[in-house]
Parts: structure tokens; C-alpha cells; sequence
């Protein structure tokens, strides 16, 4: 299967993991509605993934962490992952592929999931080869992707009843701040 990578992908990354661009940015649900946090990028020539720089020139990981603190901090399992996510934005990632990677191995391994990441050696044209699901999670784009993969119900989100609705495309934080042990179970449902 071949991916993009991805800042805390949404929900949808993880349901066709566990079954088998959000590069820089992902989407919570706090108190005032969908939020999107970034990851500043150093822009240049070079467009190589694998080369684009994290920019530390401004304070992006303490607002994130502010964030997520306000966001997520009376979910049921944010203390239980927050430390440790934190410790990983912190870790001084020079590239947004090995921030992206670093964040995707840490998610993977407290939702309890067995999957070897490989990183491509070239350059591959998209829909090239089979099971390439490139562009298919996008931000601008709407998918069915969670739908069609069957895990499309709702779980709870702590401002669903302030907003009167489940709110569907947030990042896998959400889902795993959430249900904690159950995400697994709720991506492959």
C-alpha cells in the first residue's frame, strides 16, 4: 500500500492501515469548533518530501501543545498519551518526513498496531501500482474512505454535544484521546 505521508493523519490514514495533502497539518475539535494545527515547513526550491525542513523559528509546538490541552484535556485517555507525544514534537526533528514518521511510529505503536513502514527509493506516478492511495485522504477533497472501510460511525468526542453532531475527518489523536485501547477495535470495525 503506498501512502503519503502525513502530520497525525486523520482517521481515515489509519483505517486503511489497519485494514490494510495532509503533510504538515492535521484537524481537532475543540471548544470553538474544528481546528486545524500546522507544522511551519522551510520553503524553498527542492519539493523532495524528504527534503523539506521543519521551521522552529516560531513557538508551532507550544501552541500545539496549547492546544491540544484545551482541546482534549477532559477526553478519558489524553494524560495517558499526552507526555509522550509531547516528548516526539520535542524530539528536534530536522525533516517533516522523519517529524511525520517519528509521530506515525508512536501512533502505530499505542494503537497497537504491527505495520512495517517502508519509505519508497524513487519517485513512483501515482496510480502506477496497485493499492495507491495517494491523494485519496486529502484536505480539500471529501472522501468516503472511513465510510466505505465500515469504522464511519461515530465514537464519542468531548464537544459533540456542544456542536449537536459527531465531527468525521479529525486527526487519529482524536479517535485514540478518545477511546484509547479501543481505537484498534474501532479502525477495523
Amino acid at each position: 500500500m503506498l501512502l503519503e505521508t502525513a502530520y497525525c493523519p486523520p482517521v481515515e490514514y489509519f483505517a486503511l492501515l489497519a485494514k490494510q495533502s495532509w503533510r504538515n497539518r492535521c484537524l481537532i475539535l475543540g471548544p470553538n469548533g474544528t481546528e486545524m494545527l500546522q507544522v511551519p515547513v522551510v520553503h524553498g526550491e527542492d519539493r523532495l518530501i524528504s527534503a523539506v525542513r521543519v521551521d522552529y523559528s516560531t513557538p508551532w509546538i507550544l501552541r500545539t501543545q496549547r492546544a491540544l490541552d484545551t482541546a482534549y484535556w477532559s477526553a478519558p485517555f489524553y494524560e495517558y498519551y499526552r507526555d509522550e507525544l509531547f516528548a516526539v514534537l520535542d524530539s528536534g526533528e530536522e525533516t517533516l518526513l522523519g517529524l511525520n514518521l517519528a509521530l506515525t511510529r508512536h501512533i502505530l505503536k499505542r494503537l497497537g498496531m504491527d505495520v512495517k513502514l517502508i519509505l519508497t527509493e524513487e519517485f513512483t506516478a501515482p496510480g502506477s501500482i496497485p493499492d495507491d492511495w495517494r491523494g485519496v485522504i486529502h484536505p480539500k477533497r471529501p472522501n468516503t474512505l472511513l465510510s466505505d472501510l465500515a469504522p464511519g460511525r461515530p465514537y464519542y468526542q468531548v464537544f459533540a454535544g456542544k456542536f449537536g453532531h459527531f465531527t468525521p475527518g479529525l486527526s487519529i489523536l482524536d479517535l485514540l484521546f478518545n477511546e484509547g485501547p479501543d481505537s484498534l477495535l474501532y479502525l477495523k470495525r
